[in-house]
């Protein structure tokens, strides 16, 4: 189980790094870059809790199996990916089979071990979580730099063939003799509705936000979104039973999942591509430096991890992103001339928060609601994760693209460069500047680099303060909506207590990433 949370994990963290050479190799846009992360993120959101349901249903060691040896096949065609079309759609179906391997690991440790051994157990399994994120940049950056972009997911074959092995002599069946049927009418809706979204999100960076091809499927994806909700409510056994929305802690919980996704997480890709084609760093270079936030987090979390027994959920939550709203706001100290030491204390205060808020985070979502619920409900807020994701990078990607054209334009404005001011800012975005100013007169090179430079810094500054507005926003939200009273007494007590056949059921069904 911790060898495949490990690799889904670290395909999250491990791909930032990456993405200038990515972009280079594949001769792609700012957009392409948003999918191969958002495909990924859309297809663990849109199947979470789906898998979930077929696990209860089939057997949680055959939908685990399966989802890493979709997982694997995914990783390979990633690798061999010759464009960024194939390669989106290979991110997709790994995130299929990472959906499947989310949805059942702690079902599976819960039903092979009792007592104080399941306690260690989920502790093993939630450092492995923490050390994922830690070095998964810089495990990118080796691969990236050392070898090739494509072994950072040929490196998942070996280590998925070996957890496949394992899993299919040690792990015993288990099923839920009570599960239902899965909600597909549920699932078809609203992941249609989220990839609608998305499309539409990434596409008003490539046109405007009054396009038609974004204003068009943003309506679908609200009028799908809508029945999704009518359809649950009158489903008798939803996929999101929407009477957990009457707890406020547990909508607080909701809040501060998406929030942390869509805010610092959301921004790494484009603090990445900044470290990479602004400043010129290899993609090592790139995930050395990262470490002062993932490192930070890392302690942070261990720190939060130990204050859960004694400190309420909201007092280490709502700081949490108040501290990573500072830090947020700390890293538009950059500036067009600065070094990536300006990015310093940013990173360090973003990552003590981020560790204060990731530990007590999932007790939001399974310690509001009664046994029975709780697999839902840690369903519904690694869901939410995602959704934060791949809404967060869209939309800060296209508010980023937009800016930077409109800078450009405006500086180039009555230069003899201002007929190219389009293909400068592609250029700039798609880090292939300096190939677009080869012919250029050294002097007129030099002039549109500093106008190119200055545009990326400040659409990047601009793209942080809405990064730290939104977490400003949900730190003030969980000030509010967190209560001591929401949490069930004793609800963890009574879980170790049932043993291991009890403990297999629909209460753990999901795993929640980090």
């Amino acid at each position: 189980m911790c060898l495949g949370i490990f690799m889904l994990l670290l395909d999250i963290t491990i791909v930032n790094v990456a993405l200038p050479d990515i972009q280079s190799e594949l001769d792609t846009s700012l957009a392409g870059l948003q999918w191969v992360i958002d495909a990924y993120a859309l297809s663990l959101a849109a199947l979470l809790l789906t898998a979930g349901s077929l696990a209860d249903l089939y057997g949680r060691k055959r939908v685990f199996m399966i989802g890493l040896a979709l997982f694997t096949l995914g990783s390979a065609l990633c690798g061999f990916a010759p464009d960024i079309v194939t390669l989106g759609a290979a991110r997709a179906f790994q995130g299929i089979g990472g959906a499947a391997v989310f949805a059942t690991g702690l079902a599976i440790l819960s039903s092979t071990f009792s007592g104080k051994e399941r306690g260690t157990a989920f502790g093993l399994f939630g450092a492995t979580t923490g050390v994922a994120v830690a070095v998964g940049p810089v495990l990118g950056g080796v691969l990236t730099t050392g070898l090739s972009w494509r072994w950072i997911f040929f490196v998942n074959i070996p280590v998925a063939l070996f957890a496949l092995a394992v899993s299919k002599r040690y792990v015993t069946e288990s099923k839920d003799p009570h599960a239902g049927r899965p909600d597909y009418v549920g699932f078809a809706s609203f992941s249609l509705a989220l990839g609608l979204l998305v499309f539409a999100l990434i596409e008003a960076g490539e046109r405007s936000f009054t396009s038609t091809l974004v204003t068009v499927p943003a309506a679908i994806a609200a009028g799908l979104l809508l029945f999704f909700v009518v359809s649950q409510r009158r489903r008798t056994d939803p996929m999101f039973d929407l009477a957990l929305l009457r707890k406020p802690s547990f909508v607080g919980g909701l809040i501060a999942a998406f929030a942390v996704s869509g805010s610092i997480f959301s921004l790494l890709t484009y603090l990445t591509i900044y470290l990479q084609n602004v400043l010129g760093y290899s993609a090592l270079g790139a995930g050395w430096r990262l470490l002062f936030l993932s490192g930070l987090a890392f302690f942070a979390s261990a720190a939060a991890g130990r204050l859960t027994n004694t400190v309420p959920t909201k007092w280490l939550i709502a700081p949490g992103f108040l501290v990573t709203s500072v830090g947020l706001a700390l890293l538009t100290l950059i500036g067009p001339d600065t070094s990536w030491t300006a990015i310093i204390p940013g990173l360090v205060v973003a990552g003590i928060g981020i560790g204060f808020i990731n530990v007590p985070l999932a007790s939001t979502a399974v310690g509001v609601v009664t046994p029975d619920k709780s697999g839902m409900a840690s369903g519904v807020n690694s869901t939410f994760r995602q959704v934060g994701i791949a809404t967060g990078i869209a939309a800060l990607g296209s508010i980023f693209s937009q800016q930077t054209s409109r800078d450009i334009a405006a500086a180039l404005q009555n230069t003899p460069a201002s007929d190219r001011a389009e293909q400068i800012s592609e250029a700039t975005r798609a880090g292939q500047l300096d190939q677009a100013l080869m012919n250029v007169p050294t002097q007129v090179a030099e002039r549109i680099t500093d106008v190119a430079t200055a545009a990326f810094v400040n659409a990047l500054d601009t793209i942080t303060w809405i990064a730290a507005g939104l977490a400003l926003v949900a730190g003030l939200l969980c000030f509010w909506l967190i209560r001591a009273e929401d949490f069930e007494v004793g609800q963890d007590a009574e879980r170790d207590d049932r043993g291991a056949d009890d403990g297999a059921g629909d209460g753990d069904r999901v795993s929640e990433p980090v």
